[in-house]
């Protein structure tokens, strides 16, 4: 069995939090410079999104806003 495959087996045992906070912790270990490939179907969502708040056809939200709401509507008190 590889590291990745033990590594794998261990987290799938560990409970659905810690799972979450694993691939949190992992993320943040990801460089900038290494982001992940994307398919075509998600970078052709992107630009049509991003048009989207070009053109100013919709409005952004502040990001700390939306966390609080989501935290809010299914009872997170915080990501820790």
């Amino acid at each position: 069995m590889s590291n990745y495959e033990s590594v794998l087996s261990a987290a799938s045992q560990l409970p659905v939090s810690d799972r979450l906070r694993l691939i949190d912790d992992l993320a943040s270990l990801v460089p900038d410079d290494q982001p992940p490939q994307l398919s075509d179907t998600w970078l052709s969502e992107i630009d049509r999104r991003s048009s989207e708040i070009d053109s100013g056809a919709v409005t952004t939200e502040d990001w700390a806003d939306i966390r609080i709401r989501l935290f809010t509507k299914h009872g997170v008190d915080s990501a820790n």
